[in-house]
């Protein structure tokens, strides 16, 4: 066996996207690789700890988000991989997720549910950021699809200010077509989007439709609503970028020109896309009641209470619509939050109905059976860690 190898991991534990890459990473290393690694808390962007100064290692993995830090890192004179799209190391080889069919998959996301007006809100000082905008922009582009981009200032300008970006932000939302569909560059700036949607009373997904990128569980389930996210394999990325170190340290010719490029997993989808474009804005209005408000036990007479048409109306340009009931909309929705809880909580199959509108648990499992053709308990055991949609 080799001597054991010493690896420095300058990546921020901050967010799931780098945790992702980590946990690629520590795999890689279970399996194959015998190192010792030396990690330590930073934010992005920030200059290499101070302990590096008296590392005597053979290998680094890191983001390099700056030219600072790139030349920081170069001069210990051993081999690096970046994690980072923005290539201030021009020499290093590269591994980072596929950026052509992130967008792709947003694209396809939007299309299926019959938006005309698409969106993108990044981040120009991110490489990655701006290449979604690109290859999203071309899509629409090709496909004859109306496309509007927010102008936003990078996170790291010195002239960014939270503050002036909500407000410049909430312009440009509020100028959209409706029913728009946004592809934000990742989940922070999702959630700043709909942070700025709640203030303005922007209905999500009814007039806005907002899609992220990364999948952070804290940041998506936080959200209101819940935020729909495109999955990156950051497994994978961190796992060939730790192959690639390896195969450096060993001495090996490995390629700079070329990124190791991922491509997503899929789409985890939440309330925030959950959704078929409706231009008809009396049954626009009557799809966030009942979202808002399906887990009540109500009736579509509850819904004509809030809908100046009558029954017969209603129903008929319901369906015309989304070629569904306005009951099996309400079901529809109901269902999908008891899958949620199902998936992502402990709760009894009785206290589930009690919170998704079903006066016992017995009228729930027959419900949930005939819509899934599974038991909540057998549904539960299926899909406890798995909820992807391609």
């Amino acid at each position: 066996m080799s001597d054991r190898r010493s690896v420095a991991l300058l990546v921020e534990t901050s967010n799931g996207y780098s945790r992702g890459l980590l946990e690629g990473i520590i795999a890689y290393t279970k399996q194959r690789a015998n190192w010792s690694i030396y990690l330590s808390e930073q934010e992005r962007g920030a200059m290499p700890p101070k302990w590096l100064d008296d590392w005597k290692g053979d290998g680094i993995i890191a983001r390099i988000e700056t030219a600072e830090i790139g030349n920081r890192l170069k001069s210990f004179g051993v081999p690096i991989v970046d994690l980072s799209a923005t290539r201030h190391l021009p020499n290093a080889p590269w591994a980072d997720t596929d950026d052509q069919s992130i967008a792709l998959l947003a694209f396809e996301h939007f299309k299926e549910r019959g938006f005309k007006h698409f969106a993108f809100c990044g981040d120009p000082g991110f490489a990655w950021s701006v290449a979604r905008c690109h290859c999203f922009r071309q899509l629409t582009q090709i496909a004859g699809i109306d496309f509007y981009e927010h102008e936003a200032i990078a996170r790291y300008d010195v002239k960014y200010s939270l503050d002036r970006e909500k407000k410049r932000l909430a312009v440009w939302l509020q100028s959209l077509p409706r029913p728009t569909a946004i592809m934000a560059c990742y989940d922070f700036k999702a959630q700043e989007v709909l942070d700025v949607c709640r203030e303005l009373q922007i209905a999500v997904p009814e007039e806005i439709a907002v899609l992220g990128v990364d999948n952070d569980q804290l940041l998506c389930e936080l959200a209101e609503p819940p935020l729909s996210s495109i999955v990156p394999d950051t497994q994978k990325t961190g796992f060939d970028a730790a192959q690639l170190l390896d195969q450096m340290m060993d001495g090996k010719t490995v390629a700079t020109d070329q990124p190791l490029l991922t491509k997503p997993l899929g789409i985890h989808i939440r309330a925030s896309t959950d959704i078929l474009a409706i231009e008809d804005r009396e049954i626009a209005s009557a799809l966030r009641f009942i979202r808002l408000h399906a887990n009540e036990n109500i009736r579509v007479t509850d819904i004509l209470k809030e809908i100046p048409l009558s029954r017969r109306v209603f129903e008929a340009r319901f369906r015309k619509a989304l070629g569904r009931t306005p009951h099996d909309e309400i079901q529809r929705i109901r269902i999908q939050r008891v899958k949620e809880l199902l998936q992502s909580t402990d709760l009894s199959i009785g206290q589930i109905a009690l919170r998704t509108g079903f006066d016992h648990a017995e009228y729930l499992a027959a419900a949930f059976k005939r819509e899934t053709n599974l038991s909540p308990s057998d549904y539960r055991k299926e899909h406890a860690v798995k909820f992807l949609s391609k």
